[in-house]
């Protein structure tokens, strides 16, 4: 190779280096849920579902889940947590958002939607694992925006343990499994 066309070479060879960079997408952010069963990580979609993670995100960077339990558990379906303290007290949330679903992620084992009322546009701060396939809830709409990356084991801990009813509630654990801290992982 001639001399006069080395630098050209190198400096067409960074260029290109440096646009692959630069266009490496940023890595999807990763919640970790500290609870009394263990630790559970959630790998989140802004992608696919923008406005529920960042609602999910505010919540978490709120420490609004620090100390809400796991209050509705259903073998064979899903754990859902979120929004009540161990005494059955809902915490007050934020406006409601607009549902997601659609967005091409699915209601599978180990998937993480946001729960909800009728209503399409109701979910705030509860949200619920499936601990199972659950294609009836892809027809139903709710929307998936993250999945368990680590800790699927201690949510099939808190699908085993024995439940009950309290304070109206159905489906709720006998003794409270709660979320210790929600924080993002760094």
């Amino acid at each position: 190779m001639t001399r006069h066309l080395w630098p050209a070479l190198v400096a067409a060879t960074v260029f290109i280096a440096g646009l692959a960079l630069a266009q490496t997408p940023a890595a999807n952010p990763k919640v970790l849920l500290k609870t009394t069963l263990g630790d559970i990580t959630l790998e989140l979609y802004p992608a696919k579902a923008p406005i529920t993670v960042k609602n999910f995100m505010d919540y978490v960077n709120d420490r609004f889940y620090d100390g809400t339990i796991f209050h509705r558990v259903i073998p064979s379906f899903m754990v859902q947590g979120g929004g009540l303290t161990a005494d059955m007290t809902t915490k007050a949330t934020k406006g409601t958002i607009k549902n997601e679903s659609g967005n091409g992620l699915k209601n599978l084992r180990g998937s993480v939607a946001m729960a909800r009322l009728q209503e399409l546009d109701s979910a705030n701060s509860q949200f619920f694992i499936n601990v199972i396939d659950n294609a009836a809830l892809d027809e139903m709409k709710y929307c998936v925006f993250a999945k368990v990356v680590a800790g699927m084991d201690v949510v099939d801990k808190i699908v085993a343990v024995p439940r009950g009813t309290r304070r109206g509630h159905g489906d709720v654990p006998l003794e409270p499994i709660t979320i210790l801290s929600a924080t993002v992982v760094k």
